[in-house]
């Protein structure tokens, strides 16, 4: 199947789960759209079950797709762009610590709580899952996912403080948990030394160097901008920023999702703010905006249809039941130990817990494995993991924020 008759299936599966949703559900589409995905995909392995659908077709087509692939090296790009541009910096600044605090200790503490419980489990279930790659899959599901939180924020009626603390630190900590994934995965395959020294070495040149390009590259399309006076010119340029510098930074060896994060803050505040005029700010803020969504619509379209290509047994699903468990009792842990500092309240860490969602880039990040017995088992908990995050965490969250008060 040729790369335009894969977009041309994923769009029109897109645009029809989005009128269905819209017109009977009324689901948020983010949910709607995976709901009506992974829907059809177990109507198709039912149908596959009774003999009446050969399910070989399509599982080839879902295999042609490599979300990982798609997702690290593509979209993840674009979407965190976007989510950048929607945060205000002086609103960041007024809940910086809480972002940097969550963004890094509460990404290393939930993944080795997660981590840790997962690999007790596993063992009880006799799944052969060293301690290793099971805080890999603690580094791959512990960072809140920014592209389905921001997705179920804007449409939560939120206050605008609270959108902030929460969109930002999933933005965050999504770099810091891609930088986490990567050290664990050396030193699990082995061709990175397990010493505290290389492997802080290699988390400070990944985090801080991601923020120095992104700086860099901001500030010199905010330049560009402030230079010209073309709406279609000035939208390339961002597109280039994000394309061209996801690429550099992955070619530095730096975390490609920080620069990015880095410089969409920095042309959405000082380069809209000051850089362009009213109009090309509103044909950027819609192209954005726009793309945003579209890219957010097939990317949950995509991770209903994986289940399809998905090894599930009775050990995985139970262990991806438990891990469920984990990953909450992981990310309660990790709000609660610096909540004095934080100083949040009961409700503040509950909040922070149920709207911890996970979504694709976990997925992506456990396709990305290298095959083996490990992956076989990390995958499908993985899903299952995702798969209860955006149905019910997702779906619940605005009811919690009225139950919390």
């Amino acid at each position: 199947m040729t790369s335009f008759e894969i977009i041309a299936w994923l769009l029109t599966l897109t645009a029809i789960g989005g009128y269905l949703n819209h017109r009977f559900v009324k689901f948020p589409p983010t949910i709607g759209l995976m709901a009506f995905s992974f829907a059809l995909s177990l109507l198709a392995m039912l149908l596959n079950k009774l003999g009446w659908l050969d399910l070989s077709g399509y599982v080839t087509f879902i295999d042609s797709i490599d979300l990982s692939e798609v997702l690290l090296h593509g979209m993840l790009a674009f979407l965190l762009f976007a989510g950048a541009l929607q945060i205000n910096i002086d609103e960041l600044k007024s809940v910086k610590w809480a972002v940097g605090i969550l963004a890094i200790s509460g990404v290393v503490i939930a993944t080795f709580v997660t981590g840790s419980l997962v690999w007790l489990l596993a063992g009880m279930l006799s799944l052969k899952l060293p301690y290793f790659y099971a805080l890999l899959f603690g580094a791959l599901i512990s960072p809140t996912d920014p592209i389905a939180v921001l997705s179920i924020l804007k449409q939560s009626g939120l206050p605008r403080r609270l959108y902030v603390k929460i969109g930002a630190e999933s933005l965050f900590n999504d770099g810091i948990g891609v930088v986490a994934f990567i050290t664990i995965l050396g030193l699990a395959d082995g061709t990175q030394p397990i010493d505290p020294g290389i492997v802080i070495a290699l988390l400070i040149r990944q985090a801080l160097g991601g923020a120095i390009v992104g700086i860099c590259l901001g500030w010199i399309t905010y330049l560009l901008l402030r230079s010209i006076d073309s709406y279609t010119v000035e939208i390339l340029l961002t597109l280039s920023l994000v394309t061209g510098g996801y690429v550099l930074a992955e070619s530095l060896n730096c975390s490609a999702p920080i620069c990015i994060v880095v410089a969409g803050l920095m042309l959405g505040n000082r380069g809209r703010n000051l850089g362009i005029d009213l109009e090309t700010k509103s044909h950027l803020d819609e192209f954005w905006e726009l793309l945003d969504e579209i890219l957010n619509a097939v990317l949950f379209i995509m991770i209903g249809l994986e289940i399809l290509v998905i090894s599930l047994s009775t050990r995985y699903i139970a262990l991806g039941i438990f891990a469920i468990v984990a990953v909450l009792l992981g990310r309660i842990i990790s709000v609660g130990i610096p909540s004095g500092l934080l100083r949040f309240d009961w409700k503040m860490i509950t909040l922070f817990t149920w709207g911890g969602l996970k979504g694709g880039l976990s997925i992506a990040m456990a396709l990305s494995l290298p095959a083996g017995p490990e992956k076989a088992i990390i995958l499908p908990i993985t899903y299952i993991v995702v798969l209860f995050s955006i149905l019910v965490q997702g779906l619940t969250f605005k009811s919690s924020l009225k139950f919390l008060g």
